[in-house]
Order: structure tokens, then C-alpha cells, then sequence
């Protein structure tokens, strides 16, 4: 066995409660989808598009757990919250011409995640998640289309 100096010991014990420290610390400032939708109304136009895609980021996550936990309701919930922030997402970056590019990308994530989950759910419970993949698609269609204009050279 190595034996360590009380230097040596030191520093590795204060490494270690670095390590914690940091770790619980990035867990509380990572913020609830409920303290996310509490600052939305504060938050000014420009920010909102980037602030509706952290919830709808977080509501995709939960979306993906509830269902494989079974629970439906939340799943579907959740769910909902998804296309609701996108589309908003979407619109506000459309209004303040920002986040476009952003906005689409995540969009395009949500969607593959959501064509990935429908994959594995039984048929009955695939038309709402492939409604709300056609709903994303609309959005990207329109982000797109903002962005690369037909005609414009």
C-alpha cells in the first residue's frame, strides 16, 4: 500500500470536495422547467426564443422518462409542452431575427427524438407523438423558409 505525506493527503481531500462541490453546484443551477416558464413573461423578446428551447430541451428529456415509466398523462403533457415552446421558439425568433439558425437545429433535434421514442411505443400511444413530429416539421419548414428565402440572390 502507498503511504501518502499530509501534504499529499491534503490535497487530494481538497480535490475531492472540489469535485463535489462543483458537481452539486451545476446541479442547482440547472433550472426547473417551472423556474424556466416562471421568468418567461421578465424575459425580453430577443432572449425568449433560446429560453423556449431550454424548457422545450427539458420537456423532450421528461417526455422520453414518463412514457417509459408509463405514465401517460405526463408523457403526454410534456409532450405537448414540446410543440408549444418550439412553435413559440420559433415565433419569436422569426419576430426578433434571431436565434433562427439555433432555433431550427433544436427543432430538428426534438423531432429525430421523438421519431426515436415513437419507435418504441405501442400503436396506440404512436398518433400523438407522430402528430407532434409534424407539428415540429411545420416549424422547421417555416424557420427554414425565413431563413433561405425562394427568389432572393
Amino acid at each position: 500500500m502507498i503511504q501518502l505525506a499530509a501534504p499529499a493527503k491534503a490535497r487530494l481531500a481538497l480535490r475531492t470536495f472540489l469535485v463535489f462541490a462543483l458537481c452539486s453546484l451545476a446541479v442547482a443551477l440547472d433550472p426547473t422547467v417551472d423556474e424556466l416558464k416562471s421568468r418567461f413573461a421578465s424575459t425580453s423578446i430577443h432572449d425568449r426564443p433560446h429560453l423556449c428551447l431550454q424548457i422545450a430541451k427539458q420537456q423532450a428529456g421528461a417526455t422520453d422518462k414518463f412514457y417509459a415509466a408509463n405514465n401517460f398523462e405526463k408523457a403526454q403533457a410534456a409532450l405537448t409542452d414540446v410543440v408549444t415552446y418550439s412553435e413559440l421558439a420559433r415565433d419569436y425568433a422569426l419576430q426578433s431575427h434571431k436565434y433562427q439558425k439555433q432555433t431550427e437545429i433544436a427543432v430538428r433535434e426534438f423531432a429525430r427524438k421523438l421519431g426515436d421514442l415513437m419507435r418504441t411505443l405501442p400503436k396506440e400511444d404512436q398518433p400523438a407523438v407522430d402528430a407532434a413530429i409534424k407539428r415540429l416539421q411545420r416549424v422547421r419548414d417555416d424557420l427554414l423558409a425565413a431563413m433561405f428565402p425562394k427568389g432572393a440572390k
